[in-house]
This record gives structure tokens, C-alpha cells and sequence, in this order.
């Protein structure tokens, strides 16, 4: 699907998404391996991702299944419950998993996120809240970070 970010590639198994990848995306598998394009099974995805973009979603509920190890699943559940429009350190996320001495490990396993956007592992900054590697590239990070921050404070102001 088009994106602003770019194209997007949804990959499923067994009507669950399996994967959300974006064009030159490091860690990105071969194009032989992604089947059949057929966009009928991702319409709901498809639907949670434009209104993403339009500004008007902050959460997904697609079923996803992820293939990981142990570890990998542990981190991608955990960047699942970082709230929309805000980030936080690799560190943190070793803590928040139980593991605070992990902190690199955290961040190869966010590394290798096969979600993208759906699991934001654009959401983890580094300890000095700078933005580091991203498979995604360092300018889509800061995109879907200043994008998610803008609609944020936007929906504060009405708020109030």
C-alpha cells in the first residue's frame, strides 16, 4: 500500500499479519518469499493504517503473529504498550521487560521488528532521547515521530 512514509509491504500467514515492511528497509526478507500479492486479506489493516496516517488512529487491533525467539517476543509485546505520540529509551524498555542490564539486546531484537508502525519500535529513542538506527531509516523514524507528536498535542488542545 502507499504510505507518506513510502510503500508499504504486508505479508500474512493464516489470515494474521506477519509482517509490515517498508521499501530498503534493512532486515527486510527477499520479495520471492512474500507470495502472492493479493490485498483482499489486509483490508482491515489497510483501513487501521490509512486512518493512521489521516491522524484519526492511535492504536491498531489487527491479530498479528510474530516469529521470534523468546526474547524478540518479549521486546516486540512490550514496544505494543508504548502510548502513541510518545518514546522511550532502549534502556527503559530493558527495565520495563525485567532485564535492565539488556539493553543492547533490546535494541538488536527492535531491530529485527517484522511490524513496523503497528509495533512501533519507531517509538524507542536513545538514553539521550536522540534518534539512533531505525530499519526503517533515521528520516521515516523522525517522520512518524514528529507526525505522531503533532496529532498528540493537537488532540490535547481540544481537549482543553
Amino acid at each position: 500500500m502507499r504510505s507518506p512514509v513510502g510503500p508499504l509491504t504486508l505479508v500474512g500467514v493464516d489470515g494474521t499479519l506477519t509482517g509490515l515492511y517498508m521499501n530498503r528497509q534493512r532486515h527486510r526478507p527477499s520479495e520471492d518469499t512474500f507470495g502472492v500479492a493479493d490485498p483482499t486479506p489486509f483490508r482491515r489493516v489497510i483501513g487501521q493504517l490509512e486512518e493512521y496516517f489521516a491522524g484519526q488512529r492511535t492504536e491498531f487491533d489487527p491479530p498479528v503473529t510474530m516469529f521470534g525467539t523468546p526474547f524478540q517476543c518479549t521486546v516486540w509485546a512490550a514496544l505494543r504498550t508504548i502510548p502513541y505520540g510518545e518514546t522511550v529509551s532502549y534502556g527503559e524498555l530493558a527495565e520495563h521487560i525485567g532485564r535492565p542490564t539488556a539493553a543492547r539486546a533490546v535494541g538488536l531484537a527492535n531491530g529485527k521488528n517484522p511490524i513496523g508502525i503497528i509495533v512501533p519500535c519507531h517509538r524507542v529513542v536513545g538514553g539521550n532521547g536522540g534518534l539512533t538506527g531505525y530499519g526503517g531509516g533515521i528520516d521515516r523514524k523522525r517522520w512518524l515521530l514528529d507526525f505522531e507528536l503533532g496529532v498528540a498535542q493537537a488532540e490535547r488542545k481540544t481537549m482543553y
